[in-house]
């Protein structure tokens, strides 16, 4: 039409006719700087580029994720190392085990060599939670022989009063038993580091007035370190839980070391916290409740 842009032009054909020719409406813009540059750089400098990405990836993975872990994935594999000098040994279990073969367990079950003689079982988590198997696992531990402790797993969404009452409620200790535990991982977001302290203390105090022992308190070494580091806890036992070492680097005293989570016994499927405790079987049953005098059989024998 006269007068009007058309988006067709023309050319001409080998018979000299004009032919439309079709040409976009949208002006191509020119390539930037940067990926202009990068279509000048050699092919070998792409390579060189490309394995340099990949070794930081690498080298990042292994820091990350390897080399923390590397003693665990051998022990995966039925390589744990076991702490040196220690012949007290013992094992925690909560329903992350499942159903127990408890009388495996009892024939077959070894560490390094060692019975097994003592179990910690997780009871109640919070102030609403009972793990689905304290009840068997409880019971079940004394009937064959363990001597057999109960934690609790501190919640941050509680206070630790209500935490303690319904641990009491739920947790009936009996002479022969270990003295109740506290199991304090996380740190309330917010909460400053001598308020938490007072909160665990006050765990700590309301169970053992119900109790009439001192609980055991564990925890990992750094987080310890780093929160509940203070005088006032030493008057606890300490159970603490440290990793794939060769030794516990706390300089504190300590009953039970936790050394590792994959830990594989019969009886039990999947990894299992193997742990030790410093001292003779003699201390350990002078550590459980009714049994400050008497040790053995008497240490199980209800007061008259």
């Amino acid at each position: 039409m006269p007068g009007s842009h058309s988006k067709y032009t023309t050319s001409r054909s080998q018979t000299g006719r004009k032919k439309p020719r079709l040409t976009s409406p949208v002006r191509r813009k020119k390539p930037g700087f940067f990926i202009r540059l990068l279509r000048h750089v050699p092919r070998w400098a792409w390579w060189i580029g490309g394995l340099a990405i990949i070794s930081v990836y690498i080298a990042f993975f292994y820091y990350l994720f390897v080399s923390p872990y590397g003693f665990r994935w051998r022990a995966l594999y039925g390589e744990v190392n076991y702490p040196e000098g220690f012949d007290i040994h013992g094992i925690d279990v909560s329903h992350y085990q499942g159903e127990i073969d408890w009388e495996v367990l009892r024939n077959q079950g070894t560490i390094d060599d060692c019975p097994i003689r003592f179990v910690m079982i997780k009871a109640t988590e919070g102030a609403t939670k009972v793990d689905e198997n304290f009840e068997d696992n409880f019971f079940q531990a004394r009937e064959y022989g363990f001597t057999r402790g109960a934690y609790h797993f501190y919640s941050t969404r509680s206070s630790a009063a209500d935490q303690a009452r319904f641990f009491i409620r739920n947790v009936k200790l009996e002479n022969g038993d270990l003295p109740p535990v506290l199991d304090v991982e996380h740190k309330p977001k917010g909460q400053t580091t001598e308020a938490f302290k007072l909160s665990v203390l006050e765990w700590l105090q309301i169970v053992e007035k119900h109790y009439g022992v001192k609980p055991i308190l564990y925890t990992y070494y750094k987080f310890k370190m780093e929160n509940l580091n203070d005088s006032v806890f030493d008057q606890y036992p300490y159970w603490i839980a440290h990793y794939y070492v060769d030794s516990v680097e706390y300089q504190g005293q300590w009953k039970f070391w936790q050394h590792t989570d994959a830990g594989s016994l019969p009886g039990i499927k999947g990894p299992v916290d193997f742990n030790i405790y410093n001292g003779s079987y003699y201390d350990l049953r002078q550590l459980t409740i009714g049994s400050q005098e008497t040790i053995g059989v008497d240490a199980y024998r209800d007061n008259d």
